[in-house]
């Protein structure tokens, strides 16, 4: 097939604006931690983009789009370091090496988020050992699952922009690794304010901009799909604020943590069904899943968890919810295939099915890389230096 131009630009831009959240990550994450923990907490996300881009490159790719290995995980010597994708390959329409770069930014982001249940007592080099290891063994195998030839897409698991590859794999490893380091040290006896809610601002506004190349993106292509996910995508996005806001505001005050936080789940929740539901379904999945985030959250508070900044109440569940919500919303005038709206209970079942097993590898192999690793190199700083904070005793430096 020919180049197109058109889609060309469009899968490039997209591709910047989904790099663009990794630091948007950090901002949000930033500014949520006490000041002695924000530049280690921004940081974390900043070794994501790098860890991320070098793993792609050498194996990633290959993982997750190299030949089907019985349904399982994808290989192809070709791919290792890319050496044999040819620089003028084009497929869909778009260079081949722009497809890899696309999916090499969704990699970054998702280690990027898991940091969250880590932040303010994990060692850096520790840190950098996990993610290299959770992207070859968590992250390659679940994009192979879902886009790759895996078992799910041979199933005929409708996932368009990563619910179960980003945000189920990102959210459950937080709580997995959060269980694996232990509570900060204070926590439950000291308050843990957040130190700048406007930086969270900021990185929340530049996480949904840069969603809309995350999901419309997705499209692979400037056409009708890609402007319908770009309106489900808007159409989630304020259903969920709105409907976090009004859940917060009936227990006490609609304050502006929350408001974003709603707005971050209901893109969570359209991420898998962008490509395949219209924009009423879109306007009912923010608020499904901006409700099921933030009973979520509230479950995590009142049984004590440590899930610092609650990547798995929202990517996490809300990942799951929106994986779910799909088998429910899909649209066949759209995609293809109907939702149980139109008594696809089969889609139904599979969308389960896919979420469930998600969840299951994605919180099962990372405790067991966590714990592996946390036993011998070990995962946690010293409480002295979690005293000191990240900033001075990690990197020597203060915000």
């Amino acid at each position: 097939m020919d180049l197109d131009t058109g889609a060309t630009a469009w899968v490039l831009i997209s591709a910047a604006l989904v790099l663009m959240m990794v630091p948007a990550v950090g901002l949000f994450y930033g500014g949520m931690v006490r000041k002695k923990n924000v530049i280690s907490t921004m940081m974390l996300s900043f070794v994501a983009l790098a860890l991320g881009i070098v793993q792609w490159i050498i194996i990633g790719y290959s993982l997750a789009f190299g030949a089907d290995v019985a349904g399982v995980i994808g290989w192809s010597l070709d791919y290792i370091g890319l050496s044999g994708v040819p620089i003028d390959g084009v497929t869909g329409g778009i260079p081949d090496i722009l497809f890899i770069c696309f999916q090499m930014m969704f990699a970054c982001l998702a280690l990027a988020i898991l940091t969250s249940g880590i932040v303010g007592r994990v060692k850096m080099s520790s840190y950098i050992v996990v993610g290299l290891l959770w992207l070859t063994l968590v992250y390659a195998p679940l994009a192979h699952w879902a886009w790759g030839g895996g078992w799910a897409y041979s199933l005929g698991a409708l996932d368009f922009a990563g619910g179960t590859v980003v945000h189920i794999s990102s959210g459950f490893a937080a709580l997995a690794l959060a269980l694996v380091i232990g509570k900060r040290v204070g926590y439950g006896k000291q308050m843990f304010r957040p130190h700048n809610i406007p930086m969270t601002l900021i990185g929340g506004m530049f996480l949904i901009v840069g969603w809309f190349g995350f999901n419309a993106g997705s499209a692979l292509a400037a056409n009708q799909l890609a402007a319908s996910a770009f309106l489900v995508t808007a159409a989630a996005a304020a259903t969920g604020a709105l409907t976090w806001m009004a859940l917060s505001w009936k227990s006490g005050k609609p304050n502006s943590l929350g408001f974003i936080s709603g707005a971050i789940a209901g893109l969570v929740g359209i991420t898998p069904a962008a490509g395949y539901v219209n924009v009423g379904g879109g306007l009912l999945i923010g608020i499904i899943t901006a409700a099921v985030c933030y009973a979520a959250l509230s479950w995590r508070i009142k049984a004590g968890l440590d899930e610092s900044l609650d990547a798995w109440a929202i990517h996490g569940m809300g990942g799951f919810a929106g994986a779910i919500l799909t088998g429910v919303f899909a649209v066949s005038a759209i995609c293809g295939v109907g939702g149980l709206l139109e008594g696809n209970v089969m889609q139904f079942g599979i969308q389960i099915l896919d979420a469930v097993i998600a969840v299951v590898y994605a919180f099962g192999m990372t405790f067991i890389i966590g714990w592996i690793i946390n036993k011998t190199m070990g995962l946690r700083a010293t409480e002295d230096e979690e005293y000191i904070g990240m900033d001075l005793a990690q990197h020597g430096e203060q915000a």
